[in-house]
């Protein structure tokens, strides 16, 4: 069994059950902080098989059944009707608009654990994948720009290769498990986390349209009453609940995408329990052994499970309950979804054409492959050599190579951002396009690297790239 820790410190045992194995589990605080991210991962490796799996069904159904796949995502449904006010909307738009926020939720989390308790807290191991990450933005952007220059069109699409998926890239990653590091996993997702923040803010900042501040104003109102909620330790999900779908809706209303608001309130959530371990444990044992002695009624009996099952949500953060409770409909429902509305993309010899012609597929493959791969180890590189961040151990900058191949899977918020970047179904098509081939060809060249790695398994992690 392998555990991760943030880089440096990675045990492997062969039995859990061994007095070995035992002792060589962190404990306390530093167990609680792991949990949590091999959980996370586990989900992800699995949702990235769930997602592969989707894409072909979507390929597969939207060329067989053209007119069928088109006619149910564009099929409307009415979700308002009261008096004379009707609101109604495609399925396609339920899922990019509503769903996804709930998976944008799930990444503002995410984010805030990282940033809080996780790997992007400590300043000098947190700048390697941040300067990786920012690397891995920058270039990929800059080379679409160049290849699509000149046409004000295309050229809108610059932040769809800035994006990782971090499905796909850890469950590549994972399947390459028994041949690198385990530190390595742990950089991804790191990488990805950061690849996350950039890829929210480009949405928030340059696919937004026609800001209307009231909306936005009274989105900024309801994201402080969730925050009031936070302050007051009001435990129910209700009023998050009905608060959040009020943040969503003015979000919607605001020109911002609704799936920010997703984020925001995912940054809310607090990463610390309103009481630590020491201080619920004896007023819990307490309970338990008056249980075991059966004292009182069945009222108190009752009374005593309830108290129970408060501690429990006082000791157990929010931010853990909820990503506990949402991640797997996150990973196995709603970005399932989002593949299957997403990636039908009609394969005729004339769209294939048109895309293996056109400059955005074009600038998307290079900015997926060559501008990820390059940009990931040029910024990893530029951290180290400016002396502000060292390699994890037993990583190598071949390693470090191969991981900004894999981060060049985009498949999930690129195809987003795509939809966001263009309204002519052509030029989307041609942007989808190039996203498919190239998180292909980038998951392979990341695979092939890491595993040609782990063969030579030679290189000495502290040397410097030729």
């Amino acid at each position: 069994m392998a555990t991760v820790y943030p880089y440096g410190a990675v045990t492997t045992t062969k039995d859990p059950s061994s007095a070995g194995s035992r002792a060589a589990l962190p404990k306390g605080p530093r167990r609680r902080l792991i949990s949590p991210l091999q959980e996370f991962l586990r989900t992800e490796s699995a949702g990235g098989i769930v997602l592969g799996i989707t894409a072909v069904v979507a390929l597969v159904w939207a060329n067989t059944a053209t007119t069928a796949y088109e006619d149910f995502w564009h099929a409307e449904i009415g979700f308002i009707s009261l008096g004379g006010l009707d609101a109604t909307t495609d399925l396609r738009h339920l899922v990019v608009d509503g769903l996804m926020a709930i998976f944008f939720f799930v990444v503002g989390m995410e984010i805030k654990r990282e940033l809080t308790v996780g790997e992007l807290k400590e300043r000098r191991v947190a700048l390697l994948p941040v300067f990786a990450a920012v690397g891995g933005m920058v270039l990929p952007a800059l080379l679409f720009a160049a290849i699509t220059a000149g046409d004000s069109d295309a050229v809108r699409g610059w932040g769809i290769p800035m994006a990782t998926d971090i499905a796909f890239a850890v469950g590549a990653i994972s399947l390459l498990s028994k041949h690198v590091p385990n530190q390595l996993a742990a950089f991804l997702l790191a990488v990805a986390v950061v690849d996350d923040i950039g890829a929210i803010a480009v949405i928030a900042v340059f696919y937004s349209d026609g800001i209307q501040a009231l909306w936005l104003a009274a989105a900024i109102v309801g994201l402080a009453g969730i925050y009031g909620l936070v302050r007051l330790h009001v435990y129910s999900w209700v009023p998050y609940l009905a608060l959040g779908l009020a943040v969503w809706a003015a979000v919607q209303q605001s020109g911002v995408h609704a799936t920010i608001a997703g984020v925001a309130i995912g940054l809310l959530m607090p990463v610390y329990s309103r009481r630590g371990d020491r201080s619920a444990c004896p007023e819990a044992s307490t309970i338990i052994d008056e249980l075991a002695r059966g004292e009182g009624d069945h009222s108190d009996e009752i009374g005593r499970w309830q108290r129970l099952q408060t501690l429990g949500k006082e000791s157990v953060p929010m931010l853990e309950r909820y990503e506990h409770h949402l991640h797997p409909w996150s990973s196995f429902v709603i970005l399932p979804l989002f593949a299957l509305s997403e990636a039908g993309i009609v394969l005729t010899g004339d769209t294939v054409s048109d895309a293996l012609g056109s400059r955005i597929t074009l600038g998307v493959a290079v900015g997926l492959i060559l501008g990820k791969t390059l940009g990931v180890f040029l910024g990893a590189y530029l951290a180290t050599k400016i002396r502000i961040a060292d390699l994890p151990g037993g990583v190598t900058w071949a390693h470090i190579i191969g991981v900004g191949a894999l981060a060049g899977i985009g498949f999930t918020v690129a195809i987003f951002v795509a939809g966001l970047a263009y309204t002519d179904e052509a030029l989307i098509d041609e942007a989808k396009f190039g996203i498919l081939a190239a998180s292909i060809l980038a998951g392979l060249l990341g695979a092939l690297i890491l595993r040609l790695v782990s063969k030579n398994g030679k290189e000495d992690p502290e040397a410097e790239p030729a």
